[in-house]
């Protein structure tokens, strides 16, 4: 039981004891007390005074001298107005701490036979290009989630479903075919993923050209020159060749799709995320396909005159849907719709969550109800973990004109930028140990700049603000870590399970109060679905470990029960700050 949770029952039982009234739990807890009041925590007492027929300062005070007669943790207590600030004993805090150095995972629950499985679907790339900027906060943000939502004891399933068919994949796979003239990646000396990605790229060049040339020749629009234009022609029916099964467009799109599949997992190594279970669209397309005719004779969907099916969802205050186009080729609403079905026929699956933009906030909005309609019960109770977009200084990133931010670029320039900011401290170091802590403090600086962030916003990334070591950044939260294990390994005789009878001072206190948070916050964390409460967490312990060590000597403090209890401070927040780290996916080096 946590502290407040500790105050807050004895705030009811107050309330009952003095007054003859039962209240609810959520109206006595406390929080923290403001830093220019005494005390720990605060209990605001305005929604007892009903109960209490009495003014603010002396319901509070009745209830403060209740409090320390019958709560041991409560040592005083202050009165301001309608606040009634608490100050815990200094003993709570010292069997607090004795009690978190003995929890190996404090903070962390672990799954049961009869937890929740939750299934988190993220990355969801095309394999017509490279992951690039984008991709890595999906990446992230459904990594982290899948970890924090482990440590509040649910079962996870990570997913990836990998879009490896349509419009776009045949655009990369017909440039290959006209202008590649048999290149290989080993031939190109390049990974897979990017050399299609150059492919895609010169489609949409040549696609220009040749639109801007039958708009000049025949002098007419943009948009009726593209109806003209028989690249895109060429695409199409390359895509129909596909869903027809044609042995040489199939047998092309299975090679190209390795390269492709060969780079992206060198790309989630190197981002240290992975998955349970991959799902292609390729496989899932026609289970869809097969849900919506389905639906089609129902009379849940309809047809138009052109052959396409929709779904009119007017009545759910939307619009018309389409599911499937005319010539019979389906949509992402079709393969999401087919996975779905695919995924709780593989899984028992209590919750899923989908990792994706803001940009389709409508498209799960309308699967939600399409799945609902189709009569899968659990429709309604998909989640859209939507986020907001990730850009450069420069603006936003257009893939088909090559002007993305390219994921595994973005990872030597964080890792190289890290080895130059940290040179001086890596200089004692083997070339090897340094460069294993530059790959860990530049993906740490990535990771936490990324993930420090509400998901819900639009964020701007600043490669060179995200590695500094000084203020909220990974780099910093990692050399405390650092800082504190080299502490531990030169007091030599250190034992984090004896039991030094020092009593904490206000300082030591609210470090252990600050770690002591640590399980609520997880909580919160897996609540909100938002990694930012953690990141924001391990910075602030951070921040108030490197004042206290700026502030108390610990190696020189000649009170060995003193020192004893310093130290085992210091290891409690390290231990901490590492898990925290771990929630984000960021490792955290032994020594800087």
């Amino acid at each position: 039981m946590t502290i407040e949770q500790i105050i807050a029952q004895g705030v009811m039982k107050a309330v009952k004891d003095l007054y003859g009234v039962e209240i609810a739990e959520q109206q006595a807890i406390p929080s923290a007390t403001k830093k220019e009041f005494e005390g720990d925590l605060t209990v605001v007492v305005f929604p007892f005074l009903k109960a209490s027929h009495k003014n603010p300062e002396a319901t509070a005070t009745e209830i403060g001298e209740w409090l320390q007669k019958n709560v041991e943790a409560v040592e005083k207590f202050n009165v301001v107005k309608g606040f009634l600030n608490l100050s815990i004993n200094p003993e709570y805090w010292l069997g607090l701490l004795h009690e978190i150095a003995g929890t190996e995972k404090w903070g962390l629950t672990e799954a049961g036979p009869d937890s929740e499985l939750v299934m988190v679907e993220y990355s969801s790339p095309n394999t017509n290009k490279p992951l690039h900027l984008g991709h890595v906060r999906n990446n992230l943000l459904g990594y982290s989630l899948s970890q924090i939502l482990k440590a509040n004891g649910k079962k996870v399933v990570k997913t990836n479903i990998v879009n490896d068919r349509g419009i776009h994949i045949c655009k990369s796979m017909l440039a290959w075919k006209k202008w590649g003239e048999g290149i290989t990646p080993d031939k190109a000396g390049k990974k897979g993923d990017h050399l299609i990605g150059d492919f895609y790229v010169a489609f949409d060049k040549h696609y220009k050209d040749e639109v801007k040339q039958i708009m000049d020749r025949d002098g007419i629009s943009e948009d009726e020159a593209k109806e003209k234009s028989e690249l895109m022609a060429e695409a199409r029916e390359m895509l129909r060749k596909w869903e027809q099964g044609d042995p040489e467009v199939r047998g092309l799109w299975k090679m190209m799709n390795e390269w492709v599949y060969a780079g992206f997992d060198e790309t989630y190594k190197r981002l240290g995320v992975d998955f349970d279970k991959i799902y292609y669209e390729s496989d899932t397309y026609l289970e869809g396909k097969d849900l919506v005719l389905g639906g089609l004779e129902q009379g849940i969907m309809f047809r138009k005159e052109d052959g396409s099916v929709w779904a009119d969802l007017t009545n759910d205050g939307l619009d018309h849907k389409l599911l499937l186009r005319a010539d019979g080729t389906s949509v992402y609403m079709t393969q999401d719709i087919g996975t779905a079905k695919l995924r709780y026929q593989d899984y028992p699956i209590d919750k899923m969550v989908y990792v994706v933009g803001n940009e389709q906030n409508y498209h799960f909005q309308v699967l939600s109800l399409l799945l609902d309609k189709l009569g899968f019960k659990w429709g309604k109770d998909l989640t859209h973990f939507s986020y907001g977009m990730v850009e450069l200084p420069e603006g936003k990133m257009k893939s088909r004109e090559g002007t993305v931010v390219d994921a595994d670029d973005l990872i030597d320039t964080m890792v190289s930028g890290a080895a130059e900011m940290s040179a001086d401290r890596l200089k004692e170091m083997s070339p090897e140990e340094a460069a294993e802590v530059a790959r860990m403090v530049g993906l740490g600086a990535l990771k936490y700049f990324l993930l420090k962030v509400d998901p819900k916003k639009n964020m701007l990334f600043n490669p060179k603000e995200s590695i500094d070591f000084n203020g909220n950044t990974g780099p910093f939260i990692q050399y405390t870590y650092a800082r504190i294990n080299s502490v531990i390994r030169k007091a030599g005789d250190f034992n984090p399970e004896a039991t030094p009878k020092a009593v904490p001072n206000q300082k030591e206190s609210t470090l252990i109060q600050k770690v002591a948070d640590f399980p609520s916050v997880v909580a919160e964390a897996g609540r909100n679905y938002s990694p930012a409460v953690i990141a924001n967490y391990a910075y602030d312990l951070a921040k108030e470990y490197n004042q206290f060590y700026h502030d108390y000597s610990i190696l020189k403090e000649e009170n060995k029960e003193v020192r004893d209890l310093r130290l085992l401070i210091s290891f409690v927040v390290a231990r901490t700050l590492k898990s925290a780290m771990a929630l984000l996916g960021i490792e955290m080096p032994e020594r800087m």
